[in-house]
């Protein structure tokens, strides 16, 4: 006889059995331990949930959602489990809903510039699939090759192009949900423009599973660049970056990415991986243009005689489509390369206004070195999107005590100077008790209300956003 953790039963489990079919509802421990963890590193904290679920469409999990709703079960939606902050975690146990199977891309309409994909579709194969017919959906977060669109909807993850196409918030045009109580609700539509009653669709947009379960989606795209440069430019100081960041927008040119990494993620890449990055330089700037053939050349040229005015050190350009993938290959293989340090790795992501950087980096290399903990910062500088990368034991509980002063100190930083707690990441389950200092009263009990419109019960994605 299975033991649960929240109501669930052996009458329950036959029932999504009878849904799903045996196979696509495990039960057994090793299958369960898979879906304890996504990728926040959480220590030796173990959170199991009861029931594990592959549905493969709308109608499926209304059913489950009912069973749920009725017995008061928690229900996570869970993709990849890339998210960072927690929020694929099963602190209440329940049940844990797997979109993998829902991975359909539905309908690409060249016309109109728009797509129809199912919550499973990965973000990697979506691009690629409308690239070969001329199109381009930019939302680029580093985890593409794994991390799925709804997932990214659930958190408007971001990414290097956030600076000049912006966020997945802004290519959502309509949205299927499955509500806590089983109801299937339609946000928007297939205009982008639309003001009929209110903005539903922007609502769940973000919203990480707290308010309903993504089914489908309906995604703005927009026509591919003809071409597109990579450049590498170098700095002796994080100061001279930021700028050059600032005279590039100063002279109304807008890139495709502004990306900063400072010289301990660069050294810690190269111990890995041979990117060919100046581990002496303080600062780097990945920088990407894109247009016309003859559009992106010029832009190259101005941000190159920019930099040099800032004292750039050395302007690495791509020649080839070849250069310009090793440099993002390297650039996202920031993580990983951290993660190879120490046992663990955990990244925040924090926002300030792009003229604060250059504060904001002192003020984090100054916390993190005040308790000892390595840290290495890259983040979107165009967008002021700034990610440091800590690395550490979460076994050593002095270790794991620091990691949350510091972290604390981070986020009082950025609000201090103007920003917020999260660009792309979301709020979750360990950025949850941050919310009072970072939003007004008001503002939460606004929020909480709207959660409880949606799911009076609490059971869709319990003890995340707002601290329990």
């Amino acid at each position: 006889m299975l033991k649960f953790m929240s109501n669930i039963d052996n009458n329950i489990i036959d029932s999504l059995e009878s849904i799903l079919g045996k196979q696509h509802v495990l039960t057994d421990y090793e299958d369960r331990y898979c879906y304890a963890y996504d990728a926040t590193a959480v220590g030796d904290a173990l959170y199991l949930p009861d029931v594990v679920v592959l549905p493969e469409n709308k109608e499926q999990i209304a059913k489950i959602a009912k069973i749920a709703d009725e017995h008061e079960i928690p229900i996570v939606t869970r993709a990849a489990g890339t998210n960072l902050v927690g929020g694929c975690l099963p602190v209440k146990g329940g049940i844990v809903l797997h979109t993998s199977r829902m991975n359909k891309i539905l309908n690409i309409d060249k016309d109109n510039l728009l797509c129809v994909v199912q919550p499973g579709v990965v973000i990697e194969k979506l691009q690629q699939k409308v690239s070969d017919i001329g199109l381009f959906y930019p939302p680029d977060p580093a985890s593409l090759k794994v991390s799925t669109i709804g997932g990214s909807i659930a958190l408007s993850s971001g990414g290097p192009r956030g600076f000049k196409y912006g966020t997945t918030k802004d290519y959502v045009l309509g949205l299927e949900i499955v509500l806590a109580d089983g109801t299937v609700l339609k946000t928007g539509g297939k205009t982008v423009k639309n003001v009929t009653g209110y903005n539903l669709t922007q609502l769940f947009v973000g919203s990480e599973g707290t308010l309903g379960i993504i089914t489908e989606a309906t995604l703005r795209l927009i026509p591919k660049p003809d071409e597109q440069q990579v450049m590498l430019v170098c700095f002796e100081s994080m100061d001279l970056a930021a700028e050059a960041i600032t005279g590039i927008i100063s002279a109304k040119i807008m890139p495709a990415t502004l990306d900063i990494m400072d010289k301990n993620t660069m050294q810690t890449i190269e111990k890995f991986y041979n990117a060919g990055f100046p581990t002496d330089m303080d600062a780097v700037l990945v920088i990407e243009v894109d247009g016309c053939k003859e559009s992106a050349s010029i832009q190259t040229q101005q941000i190159i005689e920019i930099c040099n005015k800032f004292g750039a050190k050395n302007i690495r350009a791509s020649k080839t489509q070849q250069e310009a993938e090793e440099i993002w290959f390297a650039r996202r293989s920031a993580f990983g390369a951290v993660a190879r340090l120490r046992p663990n790795v955990l990244t925040e992501d924090a926002v300030v206004p792009r003229d604060k950087i250059p504060e904001f980096i002192r003020r984090t290399r100054n916390i993190f070195d005040k308790y000892n903990l390595t840290v290495c910062i890259m983040g979107h500088a165009g967008d002021g999107n700034i990610h440091p990368n800590v690395s550490l034991d979460l076994r050593n509980k002095e270790e794991a005590e620091n990691f949350e002063k510091a972290a604390e100190e981070l986020f009082d930083a950025a609000i201090e100077l103007g920003g917020s707690l999260s660009g792309e990441h979301g709020i979750g389950m360990s950025k949850s008790r941050f919310m009072k200092k970072a939003l007004d009263e008001n503002s939460i009990l606004y929020m909480k209300g709207i959660k409880k419109l949606f799911d009076p019960k609490n059971i869709l994605n319990p003890g995340k956003i707002f601290y329990e």
